[in-house]
């Protein structure tokens, strides 16, 4: 009998130490602050996860501290937890001045501390995090430095504005798009310049507001628009067959690997998944390379259109393909066909840094000049290359061979501006007057050091010559 109760008593004590080993082993909660990063405003918003395995939770708790203050800003409540995974709790609170009341001006630290029972609730496991926020309250201050902007619909504007504090975020929202704003030379930090413009798509009533916005989402804005001005965008009809597809549609697929065709799909099918799906691809890829763009303005004077051509085909041509006597596509050329003669040589239109040189989807071998401050110009459709990314050039120094490479109806130029990566109409950067009151008159009002009101080199004067052949 005794040595029964010795092996029972043995037996219960190594449970017991296996019990506290498997309970002293167990891990307190994790708990991290997804939001917010730095600085909290009038509207920001507190995102705190914490992760224990099956979310099974005895507390979660989350304050913050302020000047001796605490304030509760969430407790949980077990009927409504917000799990988002087997062992995930995620709690979304606004947090601000305007949800909270009591927060004022300056550091704040939120504090979150999460606790859960271990093994057969034999210790109370807990985790207290803490982050240290910035509340900024005071929205930044933003006005306008330049006089009389007038945009034409698909067109370019420039302006100049004082933004303040220096670490603002600004520049100028045209609907949902925003285009940046670069600081000028002069030796005032808050005085920036920013492209913009009025999208072909876009409504001619889309509102455009300078803004400056601070990293806790306060914004300040300011209008400027003197007048917006319609401008008629053609429509034609393409006529496209066999050969021509035959043609570009193998030589399209195999240089964009990235476009999905399905195995034994047609010539036609090939063609409209390249005329679709892969130029907004491609729109993709160019609005990613303004990114590289330099915060400096590279280029100088108007830009110059390629010489002795003849325009095949304007910018927002809206365009209906037809194959074999039936509407088969829609989408809309932004840019401008220019021909000469066969390979010609294909000039840089100003001075800039080469950011694209290999092919690019529907525009075949490419060129993409970047002139700064988000402005750059596209030359597509070339048969060869005469530089490579990061080569300095100047206006007029030879990018290349025209070609037909890419959707190419015959050997030309497709060319077109890009503002803050997109599209628009190329006739105002090759016009002096526009360039010299639109941008150069600003700047020099502005105080930028060397630049005149007008703008010095001439415009170029291109003459037409023979038709050979537009982009599809």
């Amino acid at each position: 009998m005794g040595r029964l109760l010795a092996v029972l008593v043995l037996i219960l004590a190594i449970a017991a130490g296996a019990v506290f080993y498997i309970s002293s082993r167990e891990t307190a909660p994790l708990v991290t602050f997804e939001q917010p990063d730095r600085v909290v405003g009038q509207n920001s918003t507190l995102t705190v996860t914490a992760q224990t395995p099956q979310a099974k939770f005895k507390d979660l708790t989350i304050t913050v501290e302020q000047g001796g203050q605490t304030t509760p800003l969430y407790t949980l409540d077990p009927a409504a937890m917000p799990t988002i995974g087997p062992n995930t709790v995620r709690v979304t609170r606004p947090f601000g001045k305007q949800s909270v009341p009591q927060l004022r001006a300056g550091t704040a630290r939120l504090v979150a501390t999460a606790t859960r029972k271990s093994f057969l609730n034999l210790r109370t496991l807990t985790t207290t995090a803490t982050k240290d926020v910035t509340v900024r309250l005071e929205p930044p201050r933003i006005s306008v430095v330049s006089t009389h902007h007038y945009v034409n619909h698909g067109g370019s504007e420039f302006l100049v504005y004082r933004a303040t504090p220096d670490d603002v975020a600004s520049g100028v929202r045209v609907g949902d798009v925003e285009y940046p704003g670069f600081s000028l030379p002069g030796g005032d930090a808050a005085v920036k310049g920013a492209f913009f413009a009025l999208l072909y798509d876009q409504p001619l009533n889309t509102k455009i507001i300078a803004f400056a916005r601070d990293e806790a989402g306060n914004e300040a804005t300011a209008t400027f628009i003197d007048n917006v001005f319609e401008k008629p965008q053609k429509k034609s009809r393409i006529e496209i067959d066999d050969k021509f597809i035959d043609r570009v549609v193998p030589e399209i697929r195999q240089n964009s690997p990235d476009l999905k065709i399905a195995d034994g799909a047609s010539n036609l099918d090939g063609f409209l998944k390249e005329n679709g799906e892969l130029r907004k691809m491609n729109a993709d890829k160019i609005l990613a390379l303004a990114k590289q763009t330099s915060p400096m303005r590279l280029w100088d004077g108007p830009f110059v259109q390629l010489g002795n051509s003849k325009v095949e085909a304007a910018f927002a041509d809206h365009r209906t393909y037809i194959y074999k006597g039936k509407d088969v596509d829609h989408q809309v050329h932004l840019g401008f066909d220019l021909a000469v003669t066969s390979r010609v040589p294909i000039v840089s239109a100003n001075a800039g840094t080469v950011v694209n040189a290999s092919w690019l989807g529907i525009y075949g071998n490419c060129v993409i000049v970047d002139h700064g401050m988000g402005v750059q110009s596209l030359y597509g459709h070339l048969s060869s290359f005469d530089v490579k990314v990061g080569d300095k050039v100047g206006r007029g120094q030879t990018l290349g061979r025209s070609g037909m490479t890419g959707m190419a109806g015959g050997d030309h130029l497709h060319f077109t501006m890009l503002v803050g990566g997109r599209m628009v109409n190329p006739v105002e950067w090759w016009d002096q007057h526009w360039i010299s009151d639109r941008v150069m008159r600003k700047l020099g009002e502005a105080g930028v050091p060397g630049v005149d009101a007008v703008a010095e080199s001439p415009a170029s004067q291109p003459v037409a010559r023979r038709r050979r052949g537009k982009s599809r």
